[in-house]
């Protein structure tokens, strides 16, 4: 029986030996799996970006032969008015979000971190992740409604609790309805930031947390000076992922606004797809693109070469 048992192990090894050797020999199949991917990723993405680059420096009308005309398409935005307001107005809007989408996130997955049931920190999670099955474009017609002058859900209830002064023309006012548009998603417990500050805090040891205990710290000052400096890794990418968004943001305003009223409401997303699909001039459209794309590519820097949320607990 010995001998058996012994037969059997010498004979798992050799299995195993053999198996290791195959996929050693067989690492290129990896790669030639990953070729269909690569093929597609280049004739989807990369070369249409390189193609946009090339009819910047063009009067196209997306018809007729491109007519190359150099520096000019970028002298014109650099002297037009209304690309500067909207990049005027998606500063406006990235200050503003910004600091919303950190801090409600921020405070709910603390506030669900510290629940004593395991269980109900599951499943508040999965209840603020739930909304995000719902196509952003339905929400977007939802708080068009909600905004409706006439019959919208905001007036109505203003005027049921007698506040009939703050009765507005959301969409309708060049001063309200910019931030109006950053209303939209109310409560801003933005999902993915939910799950990436839950996951920061859950990297916090719990010493630090029974030190503080010990030391009588209060609920305040425990998010203050222990747990939002041990997630500023996460705060620094969160920042700028979503001001990328932001450059990147056209349905919202499309859908809700149109730009309107007047340019109040115009992003440089949205600009673009405007002189590109309805006044057909691609070369100035795709030159928007091409800042939106320098803008996107240095933060994009910044995130990979300095913000590491990894090492942000270790310092």
């Amino acid at each position: 029986m010995a001998k058996t048992v012994e037969d059997v192990k010498i004979a798992r090894v050799i299995k195993h030996s053999r198996l290791k050797k195959h996929f050693r020999y067989n690492w290129k199949s990896g790669y030639g799996m990953l070729i269909p991917s690569f093929i597609l990723l280049i004739l989807f993405m990369y070369y249409p970006a390189m193609i946009a680059i090339g009819f910047s420096f063009t009067n196209w009308d997306g018809f007729n032969q491109p007519q190359f005309t150099g520096l000019t398409n970028y002298s014109a935005l650099f002297h037009d008015k209304i690309f500067w307001l909207s990049l005027k107005n998606v500063g406006i809007w990235a200050v503003i979000k910004v600091v919303i989408e950190l801090l409600v996130p921020l405070i709910v997955a603390v506030v669900i971190y510290h629940l004593n049931s395991k269980r109900m920190q599951y499943i508040y999670r999965v209840l603020f992740v739930i909304p995000v099955v719902v196509p952003g474009i339905v929400m977007f017609m939802i708080w068009s409604f909600i905004y409706d002058p006439n019959v919208g859900v905001l007036n109505a209830l203003l005027h049921a609790v007698g506040m009939d002064g703050f009765i507005k023309n959301w969409l309708g006012d060049p001063k309200l309805a910019l931030y109006a548009l950053m209303f939209v998603g109310f409560p801003f417990v933005i999902p993915f930031n939910l799950l990436i500050f839950f996951a920061g805090l859950q990297n916090i040891s719990e010493s630090i947390y029974e030190s503080a205990k010990l030391d009588g710290i209060t609920r305040i000052k425990r998010f203050l000076h222990i747990e939002m400096p041990l997630v500023m890794g996460q705060v620094k990418l969160i920042l700028i992922l979503t001001v990328i968004q932001l450059l990147q943001n056209v349905t919202l305003p499309l859908v809700m606004t149109n730009g309107g009223p007047g340019y109040s409401t115009y992003v440089p997303g949205l600009y673009m797809y405007f002189l590109a699909f309805q006044n057909g001039q691609f070369g100035l459209g795709m030159a928007v693109s091409m800042i939106i794309f320098v803008i996107v590519l240095i933060l994009t820097w910044i995130q990979m070469k300095y913000i590491n949320p990894s090492t942000e607990y270790e310092a």
